[in-house]
């Protein structure tokens, strides 16, 4: 145990974390805790108390108190250094080869992430600041399998964008007046403190992705923290740029508004897809069939309900001068089956054609492979341009109802489908209680999001007697419970097979997807576990 001024730090120090977790380091934690952790609090608990209102029958639409806002003339900040042309965004956790190799992939962008990509173990938290750091500073090298990695020249590198924890988690091995600190300060803190500079001195600056944001009012309390952290700096007031992504039911009501509370320090908005449909079952879970999805792979960017979210975005971010970065393709090509590689590549050039022609300035990628695939849908829209904010796409028109459509998306639940979610979820989950938070399954790069949807569609599925269409069999809590065994089975017969964390992923499963009472986010009871 160490103590830095009247931070208590419960956390093993392991080699170099004092370089990390320095006196000054966590005194600006610290104050940032002090000064915004109540606000924190209020805002969960205005979550808590819509979530109530949506169960007992309410609904969402567009805030009327916010109309003259939605109808102001106002804009964001023009475009950050680094951050003008953002055609291709590569995502990934900030371990020591993926800092590289994200840095390296030719993708305009890298969103490191402490998020969905990163399991939370204290080393991988602390370690990661360490990488980032290191990579400013070209200190940074990894080898591997008789292969050394090196960074290329800086003005071959991707602009760094980092993703904090959302607000509802804590840093349990961190603690101001006796009580955890705000994993999202905690991230955002350290990075801010430790990296704002060397960013201003490569001539870029300090760029963060906010996740897991339901109300302007959460926005405002960044932008807060931002004015804050840039004024105990020395920091010029708008150095920070952030993009949101708009993976909340709720957020999707308010992305004007959203904008307008980081106006001075936006960088836009993303459209976060599968965190977007997990938020959809969450929101309205107590609502019977009329908020009912079909199998996770059955939902496409194309049902009427994502059409108008993504539609709605572009033209949000446009009018405002802000930027749309699109969706994630999360296809792992495989080095020995080239026929799934060309089905699922033409799936990714696709979606990105779609993304392209609809206004996105940019689009995300799981994988390096599939940077060149983006970069040459994007270039053959944009051509020489940075972005396409010159399309306000002003003849979209999107209501409240036509983001509640859900009923009408497309599609069937089948065993099959039930099957791939429980295997997903288990392989995913043991693997994050052992410390990884990115995982290629079956050539797809799974997260925390993906496991999410995994789990709620499972627990909806249940909670209404679905009918499954290939075998007729109804989803219920036995069938569930044969069908991980089974599944638990096979797995089992794989080489690397851990017994004691597939006990863990499994119990963890059981509580998130089997329960009566439904756990408003998988990590937080995953990570009660986690040392």
């Amino acid at each position: 145990m160490a103590e830095r001024e009247d931070m208590e730090i419960t956390g093993p120090i392991l080699e170099r974390f004092d370089e990390i977790l320095t006196p000054q380091a966590l005194e600006f934690v610290g104050t940032l805790q002090r000064e915004f952790g109540a606000t924190r609090l209020e805002l969960l608990e205005a979550r808590r108390a819509r979530q109530a209102e949506l169960s007992a029958g309410g609904t969402l639409d567009f805030l009327p108190e916010t109309k003259e806002i939605r109808e102001g003339e106002w804009s964001v900040a023009a475009p950050a250094p680094g951050l003008e042309d953002r055609r291709v965004e590569i995502t990934g956790p900030v371990d020591r080869k993926m800092t590289i190799n994200a840095l390296n992939s030719g993708a305009k962008v890298w969103l490191a992430d402490f998020e969905d990509a990163n399991s939370p173990l204290w080393a991988n938290c602390v370690s990661g600041h360490l990488n980032l750091r290191d990579a400013l500073d070209r200190t940074i090298d990894f080898e591997s399998g008789g292969k050394s990695y090196a960074l290329r020249p800086d003005d071959e590198l991707a602009t760094i964008v980092v993703r904090p924890r959302g607000w509802h988690l804590d840093e349990k091995h961190a603690q101001v007046d006796a009580r955890p600190v705000s994993a999202s300060l905690f991230d955002f803190g350290l990075y801010f403190f430790h990296c704002a500079q060397r960013q201003l001195a490569k001539g870029k600056g300090p760029y963060f992705y906010l996740p897991k944001i339901e109300s302007h009012q959460e926005a405002r309390l960044w932008n807060d923290v931002f004015v804050r952290a840039q004024e105990l700096l020395g920091i010029p007031k708008g150095t920070i740029r952030a993009t949101v992504l708009i993976e909340t039911y709720p957020a999707a009501f308010e992305m004007e508004e959203i904008l307008y509370e980081l106006r001075e320090h936006s960088a836009g908005l993303n459209a976060g897809r599968w965190d977007y449909l997990f938020s959809v079952i969450k929101k309205f879970r107590t609502r019977g069939r009329e908020f009912l999805l079909p199998e996770r792979n059955a939902v496409t960017m194309t049902a009427p309900f994502m059409r108008a979210y993504t539609e709605l975005l572009v033209r949000s971010c446009h009018k405002r001068g802000a930027h749309a970065i699109g969706g994630m393709a999360a296809f792992i090509p495989s080095r020995r089956d080239p026929e799934v590689n060309a089905v699922a590549l033409e799936k990714v050039r696709a979606d990105k054609t779609r993304e392209s022609g609809d206004g996105f300035d940019g689009s995300w990628v799981a994988h390096p492979d599939l940077v060149p695939i983006c970069r040459e849908v994007f270039d053959g829209v944009l051509g020489d341009r940075p972005n396409q904010l010159g399309r306000k796409r002003e003849e979209v028109s999107v209501s409240a109802a036509d983001l509640l459509a859900v009923s009408e998306t497309p599609g069937d639940i089948t065993e099959a489908g039930l099957r791939n979610n429980v295997d997903v979820a288990l392989r995913y989950l043991a693997a994050w209680m052992g410390g990884l938070g990115a995982v290629a399954i079956h050539n797809l790069m799974e997260d925390a999001a993906t496991a999410e949807i995994s789990r709620s569609q499972i627990w909806q599925w249940i909670h209404n007697d679905i009918t499954l269409a290939d075998t007729g069999a109804t989803v219920t809590k036995e069938l569930v419970e044969q069908i991980i065994a089974e599944e638990l089975a096979k797995i089992a017969t794989e080489p690397g097979y851990d017994e004691e964390l597939y006990a863990q992923a499994t119990a963890l499963f059981k509580e998130v997807a089997l329960d009566d009472d439904f756990a408003e986010f998988l990590t937080l009871p995953a990570y009660a576990r986690m040392p």
